[in-house]
């Protein structure tokens, strides 16, 4: 949930809950199909829950805010997938059919469409549970009616045609738990605030100064670190990492000498964040410009500088993509149909389309 929880108090859930959560409906999965004639041994159905239960383990510190900060274009699912590998060579080749499932290596499609496809356990565990913490109803979907009318033909995975009303109500809470919560603009400008402070402590240290971190954070601070440089010791330097890593460096440099630093760390301690406006067409040019020099003036920053506290940026909404992995309804004449065609709502098309907003980001007046 990164800092949801500046939005959401209650927001305080952790990404070991989710896993455990997600095992726990894929066990509940294994045994719907299971009674439908779907054919799945032993070592299947282990192998799917070690896939689910790993399958978030590349996430860094505050979730989605450090997949790019602390590391150089590595993505959460690449260090996944490293983990899993060093774990299979401890564990003595055990996880070997977890990771073919998890990378869709192995044939039988529908288990890989278990892990991660359009209607996965990973989306009805956190669906259900953000929903829960946050307060926000939108996002309470029904995940045991979805799950008891799972069943797999030609190996894909499909949703039987009483389902289909679930289904809609699925992607209409996925629709709103974005907008509402996943891209809520007060969580959002933190997040870029986050991914500020790093970058801003890495600039600092590759011009010479010396900030104190844990020796987890350091590493990554002091050391580029690059998707062919991930080896096993960075791998073990990782998995040390966490929130707390990250808001005792916040602390500490709160009280930098450096201006940008110190203030764009206070700023997320103390919730006291830039002004953020989303609207529909892309800020003016004018508009950024007349915020720099403001700031320019009043604190005497370069244009550099300046550039940390005003920023734009924009967000998608996408809640069902039509290209890849459809969730596909089952007839009861055995004909299949993507959810699209089926559903009678009319808005369940809308909702195929991508909504994109665009934000501006700058200093209250008082800063």
């Amino acid at each position: 949930m990164g800092l949801s929880y500046l939005v959401y108090p209650g927001a305080h859930h952790t990404r070991f809950q989710h896993a455990i959560g997600c095992v726990h409906l894929m066990q509940k999965a294994v045994r719907v199909l299971r009674f439908k004639g779907v054919e799945i041994s032993t070592d299947e159905e282990e192998a799917l829950q070690i896939a689910i239960l790993l399958h978030d383990i590349g996430h860094g510190p505050f979730s989605h805010a450090m997949e790019h900060s602390i590391v150089e274009g590595v993505d959460h699912e690449s260090i996944s997938l490293l983990f899993m590998k060093e774990l299979n060579a401890v564990f003595n080749q055990s996880l070997t059919l977890a990771i073919q499932i998890f990378t869709g290596e192995y044939p039988r499609r529908f288990m890989h469409q278990l892990i991660t496809s359009q209607l996965d356990m990973d989306r009805l565990d956190y669906l259900k549970r953000d929903s829960f913490y946050t307060g926000t109803t939108e996002g309470n979907i029904n995940s045991d009616r979805l799950i008891i009318m799972l069943n797999v033909v030609n190996n894909e995975l499909v949703i039987e045609e009483k389902a289909i009303y679930s289904v809609e109500k699925f992607l209409v809470a996925r629709r709103l738990m974005y907008w509402q919560v996943y891209l809520h603009k007060t969580s959002m400008v933190a997040e870029q605030l986050l991914i500020r402070v790093l970058k801003r402590a890495k600039e600092l240290i590759a011009s010479g100064t010396n900030l104190n971190a844990s020796k987890a954070l350091s590493y990554f601070l002091y050391n580029k670190v690059t998707e062919e440089s991930f080896d096993t010791r960075t791998l073990s330097v990782f998995s040390c990492l966490d929130d707390y890593d990250i808001v005792l460096a916040m602390k500490e440099w709160a009280n930098h000498d450096d201006y940008v630093l110190s203030n764009l760390c206070k700023m997320v301690i103390n919730r006291d964040l830039l002004k953020v406006k989303i609207k529909k067409k892309k800020p003016a040019k004018a508009k950024i410009e007349k915020h720099i020099e403001q700031l320019k003036q009043k604190h005497g920053l370069s244009d550099k500088e300046a550039s940390y506290f005003v920023f734009t940026g924009e967000i998608a909404n996408l809640a069902y993509t039509r290209e890849k992995n459809n969730i596909n309804i089952l007839h009861k004449n055995g004909k299949i149909n993507d959810v699209i065609k089926v559903s009678d709502q009319l808005n369940l098309k809308a909702l195929s389309k991508t909504v994109t907003k665009y934000y501006i980001c700058y200093p209250k007046s008082k800063h």
